[in-house]
């Protein structure tokens, strides 16, 4: 590069220095990166680090300040221990095309100078200033360098999803906003987890950023996210030698959480252990595999670490050797240019420990996927086919089918103490809920059970559709329900909506009485001493327990006590509708 950086920028530089944070594994707590944090910029004279790049951005120095900047952060990360099984993220600012001495190659030439690989360096970019270039430009222009690419605050710029259509970055990473109280923000967490699983399929890798919590860093886990940053793992520092390899206390919290999740034998049993083969191998050892392994359809590609990078198809193979040239083409290992590189196709990855509905998603979201890849620390373990998919999805329908009420077809009793138990060791905010419709039986003695039955199916269909997602609704069996719900705060509109399905069952009802008994708003039946008497028309009684996350005394006794007391309480309100909070 020619031109040199002014002496009032070189002794800023002086004062500048860097300070890292790990990017973990999601899966491992192994260091996958580290990102560049610039310090000392108030000692340099500056209120903000937006403020020292917007002078510089004036003074028209900012590619070249930029440039001297790299270097000096590369020469500190070579400091690290472990540098070369690190990746480094380092902030671009997306003004530099507006700099008139704009030019290729200066930042492999700094590279090089240091022995540090290419793919080694990620520029990581936001949407935060205006430019007369598109954000895409400064995208294409690395990627076309072959650098690692990521999108910083994403989700909250205007250009986020056109972005992974335009360019497909090679890494997200998903804004703090989206991050903060995740566990008690279902709005929040289906977002994620959307993003992340399209950002899967595409073969994009997903940080979740800003983590401060161990819950926030279990929900990310399991929503799929790859990749973990944030005040929880570990604040910026200045001390190379603080970056470790691996952070043991959060691997014990990761093999904590990977041990109650038993989905995974069910994963393990199903998977296809065939071998992977490294991005940079000739193309000829690929035709050989399927030569030597003529059952095999598909070859997983790995990188130089073991991470999945995609699936090259037998059928890719043929076309390519059944064409004119075909095989000359693919066998010309003279150019430098990976040829691998040039037919793989991506493929969605999942941990070996997630849940079995991330990895159904996953697959369900791409038509023409061929199955998806299964990881173990963070490297290539497996390849689940869509057979063995579907085969997983119909022992899923098998299960369910098991534990759901048969009339209403609603989760049953193994469902709900599943739930109930889930809730006993969190620290969340929840709303638990036991129904039961009041004078059932003497409906049924005068009605016939076939009424029963559609009486029954008149409270299900009612609850589950005044009470919707995120409600978990349930049916214990006969007469008795159970809905709940995991909240972030103000319980009163959920509680309003329990007072509405009341209100709407018992008017309802009404409709299975005939004209004289509607009319008496009462019928005759025989009690339990067989004893004729008057009862009261159709209605529901419910039973709520309010759990906030500074219950103590939730065992799942204390639960099960509470709603089974209040239900008698409920019956003899005027609202039928009783409701504590548990302490």
């Amino acid at each position: 590069m020619k031109t040199k950086l002014p002496q009032k920028w070189i002794d800023i530089l002086d004062i500048l220095d860097i300070a890292f944070q790990p990017i973990l594994n999601i899966n491992t707590a192994a260091t996958h990166a580290v990102e560049a944090l610039l310090r000392n910029t108030q000692e340099a004279g500056f209120h903000s680090i937006f403020a020292l790049f917007d002078d510089a951005y004036k003074d028209g120095c900012l590619y070249t300040f930029d440039i001297y900047l790299r270097e000096k952060t590369i020469q500190k990360f070579i400091h690290i221990k472990h540098c070369n099984s690190l990746k480094l993220f380092y902030n671009l600012d997306n003004r530099i095309l507006d700099m008139d001495n704009f030019s290729r190659g200066n930042t492999s030439d700094i590279l090089q100078k240091y022995g540090i690989k290419k793919d080694t360096f990620c520029f990581e970019i936001s949407e935060r200033h205006e430019t007369s270039h598109d954000i895409d430009e400064i995208l294409r222009h690395y990627k076309e360098e072959d650098f690692c690419i990521a999108i910083d605050d994403f989700g909250v710029g205007y250009a986020g999803f056109k972005l992974l259509y335009d360019i497909t970055p090679d890494v997200i990473k998903i804004d703090r906003f989206f991050i903060h109280k995740i566990q008690k923000n279902m709005k929040k967490k289906l977002m994620v987890r959307n993003i992340t699983h399209l950002a899967t399929i595409l073969g994009i890798k997903v940080v979740a950023e800003g983590i401060e919590t161990q819950e926030e860093l279990l929900t990310c886990k399991e929503i799929g996210c790859h990749l973990a940053q944030g005040y929880f793992i570990q604040k910026p520092t200045l001390e190379t030698s603080q970056i470790r390899k691996e952070y043991q206390e959060i691997t014990q919290i990761i093999n904590s959480s990977n041990r109650e999740s038993k989905t995974y034998q069910q994963i393990r049993k199903h998977l296809d252990f065939s071998p992977s083969l490294p991005i940079k191998s000739k193309v000829n050892k690929v035709i050989n595999y399927f030569k030597e392994n003529p059952q095999s359809s598909i070859l997983s590609i790995v990188n130089h670490v073991g991470e999945p990078l995609g699936i090259i198809k037998e059928t890719q193979i043929k076309d390519y050797l059944y064409s004119p040239f075909g095989l000359s083409l693919l066998s010309n290992e003279t150019s430098t240019k990976s040829k691998i590189k040039s037919i793989i196709e991506h493929c969605a990855s999942a941990d070996l420990y997630s849940d079995i509905s991330t990895i159904i998603e996953l697959f369900s979201n791409h038509p023409e996927s061929v199955g998806i890849i299964i990881t173990k620390d963070g490297r290539y373990y497996g390849f689940l086919s869509a057979r063995a998919i579907i085969t997983i999805m119909n022992e899923q329908n098998l299960i369910f089918a098991r534990e759901q009420n048969p009339l209403t077809k609603l989760p049953g009793n193994t469902m709900i103490e599943r739930y109930l138990k889930n809730c006993s060791v969190s620290e969340d905010f929840y709303i638990l809920c036991y129904f039961d419709l009041d004078n059932f039986k003497a409906f049924n003695d005068v009605y016939g059970f076939r009424n029963g039955d559609r009486v029954i199916l008149l409270f299900s269909e009612t609850m589950v559709k005044i009470l919707e997602t995120p409600f978990f609704n349930a049916h214990i069996g006969g007469d008795d329900f159970f809905t709940a719900i995991k909240l972030e705060k103000d319980p009163q509109k959920y509680l309003q909506k329990i007072e509405l399905v009341i209100e709407k069952f018992t008017t309802d009802v009404r409709d299975f009485y005939s004209q004289e008994d509607k009319k008496n708003n009462c019928i005759t039946a025989k009690d339990r001493d067989n004893q004729l008497k008057e009862f009261p028309l159709l209605t529901v009684s419910a039973s709520a327990l309010i759990i906030s996350s500074k219950t103590k005394n939730r065992t799942l006794k204390n639960i099960n006590k509470v709603l089974s007391l209040q239900k008698k309480v409920a019956k003899e309100q005027d609202s039928h509708l009783a409701i504590s909070s548990l302490l």
